[in-house]
């Protein structure tokens, strides 16, 4: 076991697990952004044939998984787990929408980094020899986050500049033993970082301390600086949060330089769109990564990536009882070499 860990933080997987199938799902604004080329499948139907939004997300938990075990030809008996979570109370989205695979399940909660934190655990339980096909995924949607984050979608209220869209999406990611590639070669297990941020319309400065420990963990664990890799992508800090993430590495002398890509500054366009700070929200470097950065890796773009997803890790109750935002960043490197 010891000769895994790779200083204090980091795991180097001594069998790393391959991608060998991902798919996203995406809604309307998801389809009018520059990545729309990139997605399995867009609906502009907030409620994605269903009665209530919060079935409408646990739709694309289904498409997704679906659609990711289609093109694996595989069916849901040939996992072992799927580990998946959303922004909903009690991660509904996630357990009604998989309920019918009959598949072994753990829910996670890690905010917008539960990509990164469900890759991790997905890529380690496969490493470990606990498992030889999982599934990791999540969601989100902008009428639900809205609906239980901030205010209801009909009251129309004015948002901040420093806010940023929650995406109506879902992606889905199948590792296995044995693949193609892209292959999980490291993983950096976030900490908790609170430095007292209470805005709840701006979770990019909430979040990106988050991300600078993590992302320095990495690097300081595994001896590499950002140029090492083709793209360093954080997850929905936006574009408040990643200029403060390359404001805090060019205090420690380290240049970020034009790989340093953030999923929430991607997904979108922020102007025509108005975005105001860009995406957010699991779904978005879900998709993003199971679309756009995976696809690229398959083609020959980029053959060595740093995935680092974000997440705040508040609650309604939390926000009103005047409490700070704790944010977490779990980082997972992908490589097209083992």
């Amino acid at each position: 076991m010891s000769n895994k860990r790779v200083g204090r933080r980091t795991v180097a997987l001594s069998a790393p697990p391959s991608v060998i199938s991902f798919a996203n799902i995406g809604g309307k604004m998801e389809g009018e952004g520059p990545l729309r080329d990139y997605f399995d499948e867009l609906n502009e139907d907030s409620f994605f044939g269903e009665k209530t939004w919060e079935k409408a997300e646990s739709a694309m938990q289904k498409k997704a998984l679906q659609r990711a075990l289609d093109q694996a030809r595989l069916k849901p008996g040939d996992l072992d787990y799927v580990l998946a979570g959303d922004l909903l109370n009690q991660c509904i989205g996630s357990s009604f929408g998989l309920r019918e695979f009959g598949v072994p399940f753990y829910g996670l909660y890690g905010a917008c980094s539960t990509m990164g934190e469900s890759l991790s655990l997905a890529a380690m339980l496969i490493d470990g020899g606990f498992a030889g096909k999982a599934a990791a995924m999540t969601s989100s949607h902008f009428c639900t986050a809205e609906r239980q984050y901030r205010m209801p979608v009909p009251y129309g209220n004015q948002r901040t500049p420093t806010a940023q869209w929650t995406a109506t999406a879902a992606g889905c990611t199948i590792l296995a033993a044995e693949g193609p590639g892209p292959y999980i070669t490291h993983i950096t297990c976030g900490k908790i970082v609170d430095k007292g941020i209470a805005d709840a319309n701006n979770m990019g400065a909430a979040m990106a301390p988050a991300a600078y420990d993590c992302l320095s963990a990495f690097f300081q664990d595994t001896g590499t600086k950002p140029q090492d890799y083709d793209l360093v992508v954080t997850g929905d800090l936006g574009e408040l949060g990643h200029s403060i993430v390359r404001d805090f590495f060019s205090r420690d002398g380290i240049d970020m330089g034009n790989n340093f890509q953030d999923c929430g500054l991607l997904l979108y366009d922020r102007e025509s769109q108005d975005m105001h700070a860009g995406g957010s929200g699991c779904g978005c470097s879900a998709s993003v990564l199971n679309g756009y950065l995976l696809s690229g890796m398959r083609d020959g773009k980029w053959s060595k990536i740093l995935f680092a997803p974000t997440g705040a890790l508040l609650s309604p109750t939390s926000s009103f009882q005047g409490e700070s935002i704790p944010s977490i960043c779990h980082a997972v490197c992908l490589s097209m070499k083992k």
